[in-house]
């Protein structure tokens, strides 16, 4: 049974609205100057109704706003599942993945909630993935809005870094909005293009995020003000600068990983359809978890060219759970993986928490944590 706090949470903040800007290519196989912009974003309302639920069924119904009965969740989360599993491959559209149906599906093939394929591209070059820029709210602040208001500061900034860890993580180009390492805050302002320096402050001395300086100015706000106003006065949504140091450290750490092994930035679509593979997939999935593993030519074969000196094989698993998760996968048993030496040293002591058993298959993963283990060469 999935916890009611992950079947809820896990439904409003984590980034399955990664955003892409593709360039258009020409025959020649050059780029125009004309960008489109794809924005496979899902509609707010698949977050959450506008208008409290009236109906009397004895729904859970958290922040007053309806939530759906646990089949539809299931298949909510599952069918994200896809989705960022897709972006996680560089929004490929010939990436072919076992869709949480148990289908075998192309990029191309798995679609959004509008009817637009999740996958267009055909290099991961053509992808620029990200969980917050300049328009809309930032990421600290669309997990503020959308969380229960009961969970704990604690809790809201390990799903920022979380947040930050699958844009980081993913094939094709990772873009960051200014203080999503900082955990910045406009005060939920939604469009602060004319809202001054009060609304758009960055604090490099990492004493305050911002968060809570006013409700956001009313010409895009207004209809949002009576969902803002008991989270901004609420002492408990504010980080500390200790909060604020953590993110950066997690977020440091990340981008070392990222930079760690070129298996985390692969080039070709070719590369990518050979190497990278996903695990806990189709009908049997547990919803909120993500097993993503790379690799790359072993010692004694030639199936592929040999990309990383230093690992034969790197396994991410995103666990968006609110609990620990223990996970055997069968295809993974007598790697030798071990936990990233940057997340060993980590200043995250829960993430130094994460463990793979080899004979088992077994990984142990801590709540709300991006873990990533790699397979050393001999």
């Amino acid at each position: 049974m999935l916890a009611d706090e992950c079947r809820n949470v896990l439904l409003d903040p984590i980034p399955t609205k990664m955003m892409c800007e593709t360039p258009k290519r020409r025959h020649q196989g050059g780029y125009d100057a004309t960008r489109r912009r794809r924005s496979p974003r899902l509609p707010k309302q698949s977050f959450f109704q506008r208008k409290p639920s009236r109906v009397s069924s004895g729904e859970n119904k958290p922040n007053g706003f309806y939530q759906g009965n646990e089949t539809e969740t299931r298949l909510t989360l599952a069918t994200y599942s896809d989705h960022i599993q897709i972006g996680l491959a560089g929004n490929l559209k010939d990436y072919v993945l076992v869709s949480h149906t148990g289908e075998v599906k192309k990029g191309s093939e798995v679609r959004t909630f509008d009817g637009s394929p999740v996958g267009y591209t055909s290099s991961p070059i053509e992808t620029i993935n990200y969980a917050s820029a300049h328009d809309n709210e930032t990421l600290f602040d669309i997990i503020s809005l959308k969380s229960l208001m009961s969970l704990s500061i604690d809790e809201r900034c390990r799903i920022n870094h979380l947040s930050s860890s699958i844009i980081a993580l993913s094939q094709g180009i990772p873009f960051f909005h200014a203080g999503d390492e900082i955990l910045r805050s406009k005060s939920l302002d939604r469009d602060s293009y004319n809202s001054g320096d009060w609304f758009n402050k960055l604090d490099f001395t990492y004493e305050t995020n911002n968060w809570g300086v006013g409700l956001p100015p009313r010409e895009k706000n207004e209809g949002s003000w009576p969902l803002m106003k008991p989270r901004l006065e609420n002492p408990s949504f504010k980080p500390t600068k200790d909060h604020i140091l953590a993110a950066l450290d997690n977020f440091v750490d990340i981008l070392k990983i990222r930079y760690s092994s070129p298996l985390f930035r692969l080039t070709t679509a070719r590369d990518i359809e050979q190497r990278v593979h996903f695990h806990n997939t189709g009908p049997s999935l547990v919803p909120g978890v993500i097993i993503m593993s790379i690799e790359d030519a072993r010692n004694d074969t030639h199936e592929m060219a040999q990309l990383d000196k230093n690992f034969s094989c790197v396994v991410t698993v995103f666990n968006t759970c609110p609990h620990e998760v223990s996970m055997e996968i069968p295809d993974l048993v007598s790697m030798q993986l071990q936990l990233h030496p940057v997340q060993v040293n980590s200043s995250d002591s829960l993430v130094r928490q994460s463990a793979f058993h080899s004979t088992t298959g077994r990984f142990t993963v801590p709540s709300r944590t991006t873990a990533v283990f790699i397979e050393p060469r001999c």
